[in-house]
């Protein structure tokens, strides 16, 4: 009895914190232009083993400087009781009317973020767009 209590309380805080981690959008990035980005690890407290999280881009051409997009959005992940952790950076050039987008350069304060891992992230979104990465450019 008491064994599948905490077998309930355990996965039903699984739960919880896996519908906590799914809400947060995959992309948020301007629907156009040229603008910096950042790849974050989102990651909540390890039980019994297991940590969840994900990665997330965030894109936005009002930021000046890629720490402006961390400074932004990571208050409100760290609200929902999950670590952001910056991965790196670069630029996005979004054209909608292409269906294209590239992801290009580094973050002089956050490194360069793995561009492929963020093409998959962005796929999630964009299915239906070219997705073109290079470590060429800033």
């Amino acid at each position: 009895m008491f064994a599948t209590r905490l077998a309930r309380t355990f996965f039903g805080s699984i739960r919880k914190m896996e519908a906590k981690l799914d809400a947060i959008p995959l992309v948020d990035i301007d629907p156009e232009g040229i603008f910096k980005y950042i790849l974050i690890k989102v990651h909540g407290p390890v039980k019994d083993g297991v940590e969840p999280s994900k990665h997330i881009v965030r894109g936005y051409a009002r930021a000046q400087w890629h720490n402006d997009i961390y400074e932004e959005v990571a208050p409100g992940i760290e609200g929902l009781g999950f670590d952001a952790e910056c991965v790196g950076g670069g630029r996005i050039e979004h054209l909608p009317e292409k269906k294209k987008l590239k992801v290009y350069g580094h973050s002089t304060g956050f490194g360069k973020a793995d561009h492929s891992i963020s093409r998959e992230v962005l796929k999630t979104k964009y299915s239906n767009y070219e997705i073109e990465i290079s470590d060429e450019g800033y």
